[in-house]
């Protein structure tokens, strides 16, 4: 009885998109399974809170909040929070750091690019840094002497090199950086333990009744033991090995069968 009361607790649910709420197949297309929008839409009836937590920036990420109703979010890879829609708070990145990484850029001729606020492009100051990165994640636009100097802050940080390359930048030694592609770096926060403190404390609500789902290496920042991790069936394996509760794949209902699994639908 003890359990079934707990259960019935309202919960807050924070997933991961890519490989968890989308899953893709062996050529990469795209699949939205209807039992993972059907969970999503019990969640909410049944009175649980349902958010996305993800790396991108709340811009990049805004399409998806409205392709799966979902108003709350953990972006910026942590460093960021949405909630009913609005930004209640983005941190930057340090400011200095990154002046001193691109001047280290500069010196060794790497091409790089910024985010200076929350827009769905990034900055660059010539035609080297897509020539080289070859990306058609996010529009470049190009600003002829583009000086990151004039930007009161950093939201993120694009340095195109392979990865041999990236282990002779210094700066990026101090600074959170993630790869996702052969042929550039995202400079940005990857801690998205940090976001649901965040905003778990601005809604003043338990640590104890948060859930979150993830499937890769940068999921692992919020798979730890203060509350209930779901890994799903195509995740690594570290991220299986630190679950609470390893659900099927995203594209075999995943998300469905770990919410029935435990009673929260």
């Amino acid at each position: 009885m003890e359990e079934t009361i707990k259960e019935n607790r309202k919960k807050y649910f924070f997933f991961d998109i890519d490989g968890t709420l989308i899953a893709w197949t062996k050529d990469w297309q795209q699949i939205i399974p209807e039992s993972t929008k059907e969970a999503l839409r019990l969640l909410k009836q049944n009175g649980h809170f349902v958010a996305i937590a993800t790396g991108r920036s709340q811009a990049m990420a805004r399409p998806l909040m409205d392709l799966f109703d979902i108003r709350n979010m953990i972006h910026d890879g942590g460093n960021g929070i949405t909630i009913d829609g609005e930004i209640v708070d983005v941190e930057p990145l340090d400011y200095d750091l990154c002046l001193k990484l691109i001047e280290e850029c500069e010196e060794k001729g790497i091409p790089w690019a910024i985010s200076p606020d929350n827009t769905t492009y990034r900055l660059t100051k010539d035609d080297r840094w897509q020539d080289f990165a070859r990306d058609v994640y996010m529009e470049t636009r190009v600003v002829e002497g583009l000086d990151p100097r004039d930007y009161d802050v950093l939201y993120k940080m694009y340095i195109a090199c392979s990865p041999e390359r990236q282990k002779d930048i210094e700066y990026l030694k101090i600074l959170p950086w993630a790869r996702y592609h052969d042929t550039y770096l995202f400079v940005e926060p990857t801690d998205k333990s940090r976001g649901i403190y965040k905003m778990m404390e601005h809604l003043n609500a338990p640590l104890e009744d948060v859930v979150v789902f993830g499937d890769d290496l940068n999921d692992l920042t919020m798979f730890i033991d203060r509350w209930t991790c779901i890994a799903m069936g195509n995740g690594k394996q570290e991220v299986k090995d630190r679950a609470t509760y390893v659900t099927d794949a995203a594209a075999d209902d995943g998300i469905y069968n770990a919410c029935r699994h435990f009673g929260w639908i």
